[in-house]
């Protein structure tokens, strides 16, 4: 009720402030352009290559958001109140690696830092994975976890700049493409991060190694892009 309240807020307010803001000429909807579109940005390796790693990292984040209120509460034993107090302490995370990103990127462009990244979110994968085997503990895990938020912080919108920018004729449907990549592999993050194991931890811990290596892996083959 209160998102929905929320959203509807929002709507109206943006409807009076702003109200339509594109203004050029409407033109025919055309399945067969829009589909061509959509075919030319997924074989085009300078989309289809950092969206997909941005999409892997984003893939993670989610399923550390589904998997966290079991790892936390049932088996850590966290209250309900700690939980909440734990995500909103990984929001400041988030913030200052966007804010350390945009300092990153006009010094040494987009690829260093979103390769830096990388290798911090897939170092940080693994070690939530040797830790749920070796000490599923608390402190273990959320000094490992706030390293991959750093590194997801970096590269979530490193990579979005990355995957957009040489596209701008295109932005709408190379944003859209790029949100339903990313929406769907956190879809799948999610579910996997649900059934892999009954170990929360354990389950987090693959599925973050197994998409943050893939999202490395990946970027690597840009160079040759």
């Amino acid at each position: 009720m209160l998102v929905a309240a929320f959203a509807a807020f929002s709507a109206i307010a943006y409807s009076i402030v702003l109200g339509e803001t594109h203004n050029s000429t409407r033109t025919p909807l055309n399945p067969l352009a829009i589909a061509k579109t959509y075919a030319g940005l997924i074989g085009d390796r300078r989309f289809a290559i950092p969206a997909a790693t941005s999409s892997l990292i984003m893939g993670g984040l989610f399923s550390m958001f589904s998997a966290a209120p079991r790892l936390f509460i049932e088996a850590l034993r966290f209250t309900p109140i700690q939980l909440g107090l734990f995500f909103a302490g990984t929001v400041f995370i988030v913030f200052a690696a966007g804010i350390l990103a945009t300092r990153l990127a006009p010094r040494y462009g987009l690829d260093g830092p979103i390769r830096a990244g990388l290798w911090a979110t897939a170092a940080s994968s693994l070690a939530i994975l040797l830790i749920s085997m070796v000490d599923p503990t608390f402190l273990p895990f959320l000094g490992a976890m706030s390293v991959f938020l750093l590194g997801m912080g970096i590269v979530s919108p490193l990579a979005t700049a990355r995957a957009l920018s040489p596209f701008g004729e295109k932005a709408g449907a190379a944003s859209a493409l790029l949100g339903f990549s990313q929406m769907m592999t956190a879809a799948i993050g999610v579910w996997l991060a649900a059934t892999v194991s009954h170990q929360a931890m354990l389950a987090l811990g693959i599925v973050l190694s197994t998409f943050s290596l893939l999202a490395l892996c990946l970027y690597a083959r840009r160079r040759g892009s």
